[in-house]
C-alpha cells in the first residue's frame, strides 16, 4: 500500500495564546506569554503526529485559496505529509481559530467555518485515497460536502477494500447523530471524548454510552476522557480502563486528535490494543504540555520513552 494512514476531514489554521482569562474590554490590549501557530484539526493533528511517528501519511481535505492554506500545505509537508489530495476549495477561506488558551489549559475558540465544508472526494480520487492501511476521517459535522452520504460511502469502500477505519467527530451535539450513525457500521474505532459521546447518545453513564455506541454497529468504542485517561470496549466484551498521565497542562488543543494518531500508531506496528491506546495517551499528553497540537511531540523514540518514563494519575 502506498500509505500507512490516511487523514481525512477538518483541516485548520490556528493561531493560539496564552494565558487568556479575559477579552480586553473595548480597544484594549491585554499581554500574553506565549503564541503559536499551529495545523490543527481532528484531521490535521492526526496527519502530523503519525508523520512524527514515523508513518507514510495522506492528508485528504480542503483549504482555501489564501495565506492561511498556502501555510497549512506548507506546515504538512515540512514533516513529510503526502497533500496531492488536499483540495484548493476557491468558494471558501481556510478553516481557522484563534485559541484563547486558559491557565487550566481550557481552550475556548473563535472559529470560521471554511473549505473543510467545501471539499469532496469524487471517484475518480477514490483508488489513492483508499491505498492505504488505516482511514481516519476527523471532523463530521464541520464537512459539509461529505457529510451528506459520501462519508458513508468511503467508509464503507475502504472497509471493502480491507483497511482499518478510525473515526472521530466535531464537539457533536444530538442532532449530529443522524450523521454519524451510517459511519458506525464501517467503523472499526470510535474515538469520541466524553462530552462528544454525552452529546451524541443523550446519555451520562459511560457503560451505557459505550453499550449505545456498539449497538449502532462499531467495531470499538474508545472513549477519551481527559484527566480520567480512557475506556475501552468493543463488540467481543474485551474492556479496560486506563488512566491519563500525569503531567502539568499547558494546553489541551488537539489533545484527542493527538490520540486518534497515537492509537492508529500502535495499530501500524501491530502492538496488542492496550499498547495502541496507550501510545494514544502518550501522544494526547505530550500534545497537552505544550501550545498548538503536536508542540512537544518528536518522533516514536520520544513518545516511547515518554511512557516508560512518566507516572499515571
Amino acid at each position: 500500500m502506498r500509505f500507512d494512514y490516511t487523514s481525512m476531514g477538518f483541516y485548520t489554521f490556528d493561531a493560539l495564546c496564552r494565558p487568556v482569562t479575559d477579552i480586553p474590554p473595548g480597544g484594549n490590549t491585554f499581554f500574553v506569554d506565549d503564541f503559536a501557530l499551529a495545523v490543527s484539526g481532528a484531521a490535521g493533528s492526526a496527519a502530523i503526529v503519525a508523520a512524527k511517528h514515523g508513518l507514510k501519511v495522506q492528508a485528504v481535505g480542503g483549504v482555501g485559496d489564501d495565506l492561511m492554506g498556502d501555510w497549512v500545505l506548507r506546515r504538512l509537508g515540512d514533516f513529510g505529509v503526502d497533500c496531492k489530495n488536499m483540495q484548493r476549495c476557491h468558494d471558501f477561506m481556510t478553516s481557522s481559530s484563534i485559541v484563547t488558551t486558559r491557565p487550566d489549559g481550557a481552550r475556548p475558540a473563535l472559529h470560521k467555518r471554511g473549505a473543510t465544508a467545501g471539499f469532496f472526494v469524487n471517484d475518480a480520487a477514490l483508488d489513492r485515497v483508499l491505498d492505504t492501511k488505516i482511514l481516519h476521517i476527523g471532523g463530521v459535522g464541520l464537512m459539509d460536502a461529505m457529510d451528506k452520504g459520501r462519508n458513508t460511502e468511503v467508509l464503507a469502500e475502504a472497509k471493502a477494500r480491507g483497511a482499518i477505519t478510525t473515526l472521530d467527530v466535531f464537539a457533536s451535539t444530538p442532532e449530529d447523530l443522524a450523521l454519524i450513525k451510517p459511519l458506525l457500521a464501517h467503523t472499526d474505532y470510535f474515538m469520541p471524548s466524553e462530552e462528544e459521546a454525552m452529546a451524541l447518545s443523550g446519555l451520562t453513564d459511560f457503560e451505557d454510552i459505550a453499550k449505545f455506541l456498539l449497538d449502532q454497529g462499531v467495531g470499538a468504542v474508545i472513549l477519551t476522557l481527559g484527566a480520567d485517561g480512557v475506556m475501552y470496549r468493543d463488540q467481543h466484551d474485551h474492556a479496560f480502563d486506563l488512566p491519563a498521565y500525569a503531567i502539568d497542562v499547558v494546553c489541551t488543543c488537539g489533545c484527542g486528535d493527538c490520540f486518534n494518531a497515537g492509537f492508529a500508531t500502535g495499530l501500524h506496528l501491530g502492538r496488542s490494543i492496550e499498547d495502541c491506546v496507550l501510545l494514544g495517551q502518550a501522544s494526547s499528553a505530550q500534545n497537552a504540555m505544550g501550545l498548538g497540537s503536536q508542540a512537544v511531540l518528536d518522533d516514536l523514540d520520544s513518545t516511547l520513552d515518554f511512557m516508560a518514563k512518566t507516572p499515571t494519575r
